[in-house]
C-alpha cells in the first residue's frame, strides 16, 4: 500500500504562487500524517506544455528545497507535484495535489505603464482631494487569460466593469519607494467581457504624499503625485495578446472622497458616487479629463514576499448606548485596528461623524493619547436609499467609537467593526489553566495582529505608528511562534538594510521618515540597532531559511563594524545617544530612557550579543573567518563588559534587574558570577513584592534568566503578579491588548499623563515567548523546528496547559497536565522531526515523529 499523499508544494515563505517574484523559488511541502520520515523525494514539473520529472531524489530535505529545473522567465506558469519515499512503505507515496505557480514580470523591459493621476492643480501643502482613474477598452474575441499587475504612488483599490479587484487593503504597503514600490499581480480573467470594457481606479495618499509622523506630521515625504501604475495582459483563446497600460490616454476625475489621511479618517460624500463609474455605461459621463503621466524607474518595481493587508475578522459591538444629545456610543469588547462599516439610510445631505478611541475616560472618548491622529471619517448621505459604506484608505485604533449624526436609533447589525493587518498565517496557540495569563496571551495575540500592518509598526492609533527596530527585534521571537511572519520581516529587513546609513547606523525606524528633534539626526543606538543582527537570526531558527541570513548579513556585518569602531580598543560601547531600558516603570512619563539601568551597561552588553550571533551567522553560512574574527569580537566585548560592570561580589554597577537579566541572559559572566548574580535578581524581584521593575530590554529577558539560573519559582510569581506595574495588572484593568506602558492607565482610573501613552503596542508582550517554551515546553533546538525540545516546567499553581505551533514541517504540540502521581503529557512531533522530551523529575527522552502519550510515574517505574 502507497502511503498518502504529501501536502502541495508551497513557494518561498508566500501563501501562493501567483506573481512570484523569484524565477527559481523553492519548494516546501510538508509530509503526510504516520510516515514518519522522507528518505527520497521526486519532483515533477509541468511548464510550456512539457514535464521533466526530476527522478529520485534521495535526500530528506523537504523544506525551501531548490527548484528543479530552469529559471522561470517573465509571466511563465508551472505546475509542481512531488512524491516521497519513506523507510516503511513498499514504493512512493501519491503524488501531490498540483500547485501552480506564475512568475510576475521579473525584468524592467517588460513595463511599460508610466504613472498616471490628476491634470489640475492642488495645494501641496494642504488637504487635496484624491482622484480617481479609468480607461475604456475593448477586447475583440473571447479572453483565455488574463493578468492586472498594479501599484501607486499613493495608496490604491480598482475595479474592472464596477467589480472590485483582490480584497487587499492600503496597497501597495509601505516600503522604502524610491528604491522599492511592491506590485502585485490578479488574475482578471473573470472580470473581463467580450467587447467594452472599463478599468478604474481609487487613489489615495497614503504613506507617500499624505501628511505622517510626529509633531503635526510632514507631507510630500516621497513626492506630491498621486497616481496609478497599473499594465493589464490579456491573452485571447487564439493566442494573441492585448495590453492595456496606464498612459496618457486614461483620464481622471475627483471621487466621492473628499479628504483621506491615515492619521486623518476620511470623508465620503455619497451624493458625487456614480457606483457605474468604472463600467462602460459611465463612458463620456461626470468631470473626466485626460491625466498627467509621470515617471517610475522599472527596475524599482518589486514583487511581494508576503501577503497582503487584508480584513480578517468582523467584530459587532457587544453594547450600544444612546447619548443625551443624540450621539451613539459602541463599545466593541476588544481593543482593536480597523475600520468601522455602517449600513445607514437618511435624507440627501445627513452627516455622519465617526471617531474612534481605545479607552473612555468619564464616559467619552479619551482621545489625549491619539495626539494629533484625528482618528474620524465622514459620511455624507445621498438619499437615495439605503447604503453600505465604510472608508477605503484609513485605519484607527479602537475599541469604542462614537457616531454623531445616526438618522433615528442605530440598530443592531448597522455598524461592525472591520478587523484589518497583513493576513500571515496563524501558527502558534496557547492556553493555560490561568484564565488571567490566558487573556494576557490573547492581548499579546490582539497587539501583533494591530500592529503588522504590512510592517512592523508600533502604536497603530496615534500619529506615529511607525517601523520601530528595537520593538520588533524584542518581539521577533514572540511573533515568530505566533504567526507566519517570515515574508513580511524580510520585506522590512530588506527596507532596514536600505536605509542603514553609510557609517553602518541602523536607524531607530524604518522607513525613515524627518523626526526632529530626537530622531532626526540618526544616531547610532544599542537594541535597536541591533535588529540587524537578532532578528534574521531568529527568523533562520523558526523558518529554517540561511537565505534569510545570507540577505541581511551585509546590513549586520555594517552594524557590528561601526559598534567597533564606536567601542574603540577598550570594547566599552560608553558614548551617544541610547535609550537604555527604554520604559523602564521608573522612568518618568516625560524622559522614557531615564531608568535604573546604566544604558551604556545596556550598549556594552548588545555590542558582545550583536557580534556573537554575527558569528554563528557566519558559520552558517560557511564564512569560517568571519565567524572567528566575531567570535573573538565578542569575547573581548564580553571580557569588557565584566571589568566595567561587574564587581567582585559578582553584584554590578548598576544592580537593577534590567542589568541582572541582560548579563544572564547575554551569558555575558562567568560559571562562578552566575549563581550569585541570579541570586541578587532574585532578591530584588522579591524585594519589590514580584512586580516588574523592567522595560523594552529587560522585559524580554527576565523571566529566561530567573527560569534558567535555579529561580523558576520567582520568574512565576513575576508572571502572575497582579499588583501595577506587571503583565496581569493590566488584565485585570480590563486590557485587551497590550500597553505601551505598565501604567497607561493608572490604577485610579486615569491615563498616564506621558505623552507615550498607548494602549496597544506589542513589546511589553514579549514574554509570551517564554509562555511557549517554559510553560507550555515547546522549543526549537535546530532551525525551522528539525529538531524539538518539550520541556514544560510548571509551576505558580498553574495545573496545565496547551500549547501548538505549525512548524514549517508540519504540527507540533504539547498538552500536559498535572496528577497526583505527576503529569501526563500528550505530544505531537512534526513528521520528519525528531524531538528531545524531559517531563519533571524524568531523564530526557528521544522520540520520532508521532502522537506520544507519556505519564511520569509511568517513565520513573520504567526507569
Amino acid at each position: 500500500m502507497l502511503p498518502p499523499q504529501p501536502s502541495p508544494v508551497s513557494f518561498e515563505h508566500l501563501p501562493d504562487g501567483l506573481g512570484i517574484g523569484v524565477a527559481s523559488p523553492r519548494l516546501t511541502w510538508t509530509l503526510p500524517s504516520g510516515t514518519g520520515r522522507q528518505v527520497s523525494y521526486e519532483l515533477e514539473l509541468e511548464r510550456r506544455g512539457g514535464i521533466r520529472r526530476t527522478g529520485r531524489v534521495d535526500s530528506a530535505e523537504q523544506v525551501l528545497v531548490p527548484w528543479p529545473g530552469d529559471p522561470l522567465t517573465s509571466r511563465e506558469r508551472a505546475t509542481v507535484r512531488v512524491r516521497v519515499w519513506t523507510p516503511d512503505a513498499a514504493g512512493p507515496s501519491e503524488w501531490s495535489t498540483p500547485a501552480d505557480v506564475e512568475a510576475g514580470l521579473l525584468d524592467a523591459a517588460d513595463w511599460q505603464a508610466v504613472p498616471v493621476g490628476a491634470d489640475w492643480d492642488e495645494d501641496p501643502e494642504g488637504e487635496r482631494r484624491p482622484a480617481r482613474v479609468r480607461k475604456d477598452f475593448r477586447l475583440d474575441r473571447p479572453v483565455a487569460r488574463a493578468r492586472l499587475y498594479m501599484t501607486a504612488h499613493g495608496l490604491y483599490e480598482v475595479e474592472i466593469n464596477g467589480r472590485r479587484v483582490g480584497d487587499e487593503a492600503l496597497a501597495p504597503g509601505w516600503t522604502v519607494y524610491p528604491h522599492r514600490l511592491r506590485y502585485r499581480t490578479h488574475d482578471v480573467t473573470a472580470h473581463l467581457t467580450e467587447g467594452a470594457n472599463t478599468v478604474g481606479a481609487w487613489l489615495g495618499d497614503g504613506w507617500y504624499r499624505g501628511k505622517y509622523g510626529f509633531d503635526g506630521g510632514t507631507r510630500n515625504i516621497y513626492g506630491t503625485d498621486q497616481s496609478f501604475i497599473a499594465q493589464l495582459e490579456v491573452e485571447y483563446d487564439d493566442g494573441t495578446a492585448h495590453l492595456v497600460a496606464t498612459d496618457r490616454t486614461w483620464e481622471a476625475a475627483p471621487g466621492p472622497i473628499l479628504t483621506s489621511g491615515l492619521y486623518e479618517g476620511e470623508t465620503f460624500d455619497a451624493r458625487l458616487h456614480d457606483p457605474a463609474w468604472a463600467t462602460p455605461s459611465a463612458a463620456g459621463t461626470g468631470e473626466w479629463t485626460p491625466v498627467r503621466t509621470g515617471a517610475r524607474d522599472a527596475g524599482t518595481l518589486v514583487a511581494p514576499v508576503g501577503p497582503p493587508v487584508r480584513c480578517t475578522e468582523e467584530v459587532a459591538p457587544v453594547t450600544v448606548t444612546r447619548t443625551g444629545d443624540g450621539r451613539h456610543l459602541l463599545d466593541f469588547g476588544q481593543n482593536l485596528v480597523g475600520r468601522l462599516r455602517v449600513t445607514v439610510d437618511g435624507p440627501a445631505g445627513t452627516t455622519l461623524t465617526l471617531r474612534h478611541a481605545e479607552v473612555l475616560q468619564d464616559g467619552e472618548l479619551a482621545t489625549r493619547p491619539l495626539r494629533e491622529a484625528t482618528s474620524a471619517d465622514t459620511l455624507i448621505l445621498s438619499g437615495s436609499g439605503p447604503l453600505t459604506w465604510e472608508p477605503r484608505f484609513t485605519l484607527h485604533g479602537f475599541r469604542y467609537a462614537e457616531i454623531s449624526g445616526w438618522p433615528g436609533d442605530l440598530a443592531a447589525g448597522q455598524v461592525t467593526a472591520r478587523v484589518y493587518h497583513t493576513d500571515m498565517r496563524r501558527t502558534g496557540w496557547f492556553e493555560c489553566s490561568d484564565p488571567l495569563v490566558n487573556r494576557l496571551h490573547e492581548n499579546v495575540v490582539w497587539s501583533m495582529r494591530g500592529n503588522f500592518v504590512d510592517l512592523p509598526t508600533d502604536c497603530p492609533q496615534r500619529d506615529e505608528r511607525l517601523g520601530w527596530t528595537g520593538d520588533i527585534q524584542v518581539f521577533a521571537p514572540t511573533a515568530s511562534f505566533l504567526y507566519d511572519c517570515a515574508g513580511l520581516l524580510d520585506s522590512w529587513l530588506t527596507d532596514v538594510g536600505i536605509e542603514q546609513l553609510p557609517d553602518g547606523t541602523i536607524p531607530w525606524y524604518v522607513p525613515v521618515i524627518p523626526g526632529e528633534p530626537m530622531w532626526t539626526p540618526i544616531h547610532p543606538g544599542a537594541a535597536w540597532g541591533d535588529v540587524a543582527t537578532l532578528t534574521p537570526w531568529t527568523l533562520f531558527q523558526r523558518y529554517g531559511d540561511p537565505e534569510l541570513l545570507r540577505r541581511h548579513y551585509p546590513m549586520a556585518k555594517a552594524w557590528v563594524a561601526l559598534v567597533e569602531r564606536l567601542a574603540g580598543p577598550t570594547r566599552l560601547w560608553d558614548t551617544g545617544v541610547q535609550l537604555g531600558d527604554w520604559l523602564d516603570p521608573a522612568a518618568p512619563p516625560d524622559d522614557p530612557a531615564a531608568g535604573r539601568t546604566d544604558r551604556y551597561l545596556v550598549a556594552t552588553a548588545y555590542f558582545a550579543h550583536s557580534a556573537r550571533h554575527l558569528s554563528l551567522a557566519a558559520a552558517e553560512l560557511g564564512l569560517e573567518a568571519d565567524a572567528e574574527r566575531y567570535a573573538a569580537l565578542a569575547a573581548e566585548a564580553a571580557d569588557a563588559f565584566r571589568r566595567q560592570y561587574v564587581l567582585p561580589s559578582a553584584r554590578l554597577t548598576s544592580d537593577s534587574a534590567t542589568a541582572y537579566a541582560i548579563a544572564l541572559a547575554f551569558d555575558l559572566l562567568t560559571p562562578e558570577q552566575r549563581g550569585p548574580a541570579a541570586d541578587r535578581l532574585a532578591e530584588i524581584v522579591l524585594a519589590d513584592g514580584a512586580r516588574i521593575s523592567t522595560g523594552f530590554v529587560g522585559t524580554p529577558l527576565i523571566c529566561d534568566a530567573l527560569t534558567d539560573n535555579g529561580h523558576l519559582d520567582v520568574a512565576y510569581r513575576l508572571l502572575l503578579q497582579t499588583e501595577c506595574p506587571s503583565w496581569l495588572y493590566t488584565v485585570t484593568m480590563g486590557a485587551t491588548t497590550i500597553w505601551e506602558r505598565w501604567d497607561s492607565l493608572r490604577p485610579d482610573g486615569t491615563l498616564n499623563p506621558g505623552g507615550m501613552t498607548s494602549f496597544n503596542h506589542y513589546a511589553l508582550g514579549a514574554v509570551a515567548d517564554w509562555l511557549h517554551r517554559v510553560v507550555g515546553g515547546i522549543s526549537a533546538t535546530a532551525p525551522g523546528y528539525r529538531r524539538l525540545s518539550f520541556r514544560p516546567r510548571p509551576g505558580g499553581g498553574i495545573s496545565w496547559a496547551r500549547v501548538r505551533h505549525d512548524t514549517p514541517y508540519g504540527t507540533a504540540a504539547l498538552s500536559w497536565e498535572l496528577t497526583a502521581a505527576g503529569m501526563t503529557a500528550d505530544i505531537t512531533v512534526p513528521e520528519g522531526c525528531t524531538a528531545t522530551v524531559e517531563l519533571p523529575g524524568c531523564a530526557p527522552l528521544a522520540l520520532g515523529p508521532g502522537d506520544h502519550v507519556l505519564d511520569t510515574a509511568e517513565l520513573a517505574a520504567a526507569a
